[in-house]
């Protein structure tokens, strides 16, 4: 089984990325390479570490050049998806920005403005209900980054009721988490040396993603602050995740917890006690390092997660969910090893 491949939006990060792990699937050929303003340029300008595709040239990002393919990927800003998905076709197109992830209208225009143009399967394969969607679908919707890494940290313990529905998120992020645009306070100038915090109070986008999932987790409403820090790195995300434990859990019941849920999951590691995520850990892998504990004296339960928010944060999530949607083995061409130190 050979499957034809495009990417659009290939010259950002999350492309890029695309593009690293693609090549290194067994049953991908890559097909149309499309961009934006970098139109007409080769694809070694913009991602030299991609050498056997550096001279391909960067395509118009319309219904034309991309049609012809078994699988579309969209890496594009949200509300650039919609319209394009809607001329495509048989083709799978998996959606890597915003635009079909959130599944309430109203959270949609409170936090993205406009018309809700509807939600899609959710591809983070190790919700318990996602997998069943997710096999055979035409159209899926990868989740944010800072998403991934919070749900999977948070999922075990509102999975079996541990916790209060009460959740407090601190999570410090790389700089590709922005994107590739040009940003001054972005530049290493500005970075190196330097941790800052920005979408204070409840303003980041992700927050109602988190909330969508965690509550379906829990099996009622949770309310989730979430702080994101840009911390002085070029990809990862390390995530604190605390909440208060509920009346007679201790820290045997948490840990059992964890391990069962994610004894059989391919990309979730639960670390050894007394050893801590690290954002160096995950780099380039497809995978979610994870750590559990218990603070009995502010009666709380606290959750650590690690991942590369470029691979399972986005583009490592979006070819898990590429497999399962064409009935491939789910790990096909997803590296489990990062490239620390």
């Amino acid at each position: 089984m050979v499957v034809r491949v495009a990417v659009a939006g290939a010259s950002g990060y999350a492309g890029g990325e695309l593009l690293r792990l693609l090549l290194a699937h067994p049953q991908v050929e890559i097909g149309a390479l499309t961009a934006g303003s970098n139109v007409g340029s080769t694809l070694g300008e913009h991602h030299p570490n991609l050498v056997e595709l550096s001279d391909r040239s960067l395509r118009e990002t319309d219904a034309e050049v991309l049609d012809g393919h078994d699988v579309v990927f969209l890496a594009l800003p949200h509300g650039h998806s919609e319209e394009l998905a809607t001329q495509l076709g048989d083709a799978v197109v998996i959606d890597c920005g915003a635009d079909h992830r959130l599944e309430d209208p109203v959270a949609w225009r409170r936090w993205y403005g406009g018309e809700h143009p509807g939600s899609w399967p959710y591809g983070l394969p190790e919700l318990p209900w996602a997998r069943e969607k997710l096999r055979g679908a035409e159209r899926v919707a990868v989740p944010g980054c800072f998403p991934t890494v919070t749900t999977l940290a948070l999922l075990p313990a509102l999975l079996d009721g541990l916790v209060e529905p009460d959740l407090v998120v601190v999570a410090a992020t790389g700089t590709s988490g922005a994107g590739r645009s040009l940003k001054p306070h972005l530049l290493s100038a500005e970075v190196m040396g330097s941790a800052s915090v920005y979408g204070v109070g409840g303003a980041h986008r992700h927050t109602p993603e988190m909330v969508q999932n965690l509550g379906a987790a829990a099996g009622e409403p949770v309310r989730v602050s979430f702080t994101p820090m840009l911390a002085p790195m070029s990809r990862g995300i390390l995530a604190t995740c605390n909440a208060r434990l509920r009346d007679g859990v201790d820290a045997e019941r948490v840990r059992g917890s964890y391990a069962r849920v994610y004894e059989a999951e391919p990309f979730v590691r639960v670390l050894p006690e007394g050893q801590w995520p690290q954002t160096s850990a995950t780099l380039g892998a497809n995978t979610v390092h994870l750590q559990v504990t218990v603070d009995p004296d502010a009666g709380s339960l606290i959750a650590v997660g690690a991942e590369d928010n470029l691979t399972k944060g986005t583009a490592g999530g979006a070819v898990q969910c590429m497999n399962l949607a064409l009935g491939l083995p789910e790990t096909t061409g997803l590296p489990t090893t990062g490239t620390a130190p």
